[in-house]
């Protein structure tokens, strides 16, 4: 903890717990019932078409329907998740060093939206992830993105602490977040990419990095927090280093 700063007592901390976790059942559950809504209402007015023929063609037809119904829930699902926490400021606090084993708000309102998060992966992300509507999410739950942001790995999170230029690539499984823990802490930091960087598939990006403008990072590499990376080159390692350019290696 900073100096001079006094830990809670226990029972503060414990109360703290409980409240966060009990504020997000509750947040969650009213988020998820009026994102099923939709498609409850939807198979609703499905049932009750008026067909010819046997009953059993009803309930196969019914059946059917279960793919649109899912696609409205984890539409509705992105869309009132992302408007809640910014609603309720639930959001990863800028450049913070934060306790685990003595949380304070900032730190809880960081799990709370991480939950928020991590629950929209697992329902909605499988399906609309590296399409404009994981896009149009992420710029709702606070993310700063510019035209034809492509992320195609669910694991892009702290969407508040990310700039992205325009046409930013993000290949499949790429681990980019604005935070890491290291002993016992939480740190934050943002993590800013240029105009066309392009990040290869499964690499991981840190805290604090800063790419420039059509950097390239290979697939399954490294970057280490607070690096930067010069505009235009290409990286790649564990951890990165600049690669030579093809012109370069020919002439070699």
């Amino acid at each position: 903890m900073a100096s001079g700063q006094v830990k809670p007592r226990r029972h503060i901390v414990y109360a703290r717990i409980f409240w966060c976790v009990f504020s997000s059942f509750v947040v969650e559950s009213i988020i998820f019932g009026f994102s099923v809504l939709p498609a409850v209402l939807f198979w609703e007015w499905h049932y009750h078409w008026q067909l010819p023929g046997p009953t059993y063609l009803r309930f196969i037809l019914l059946s059917m329907a279960f793919i649109p119904a899912y696609l409205l829930f984890s539409l509705f699902l992105m869309i009132l998740s992302a408007l809640t926490t910014r609603l309720l400021g639930w959001r990863a606090p800028i450049d913070r060093e934060m306790p685990i084993n003595h949380p304070d708000w900032p730190l809880l309102n960081w799990v709370r939206y991480t939950i928020s998060i991590h629950l929209v992966r697992i329902f909605a992300g499988l399906v609309f992830r590296a399409t404009p509507l994981w896009t149009l999410y992420m710029k709702l739950n606070g993310a700063q993105l510019g035209r034809n942001v492509f992320v195609n790995s669910l694991w892009v999170t702290d969407h508040n602490l990310l700039e992205f230029g325009d046409n930013v690539v993000i290949g499949s499984e790429v681990h980019l977040s604005g935070h890491t823990v290291e002993r016992g802490l939480v740190k934050t930091a943002k993590v800013k990419l240029g105009k066309g960087v392009m990040v290869g598939v499964s690499a991981i990006v840190e805290i604090g990095v800063e790419a420039g403008e059509g950097c390239q990072i290979g697939a399954m590499s490294f970057v280490p927090k607070y690096a930067k990376l010069e505009a235009g080159q290409s990286y790649g390692g564990i951890p990165v280093h600049r690669l030579e350019s093809h012109h370069k290696m020919k002439a070699l």
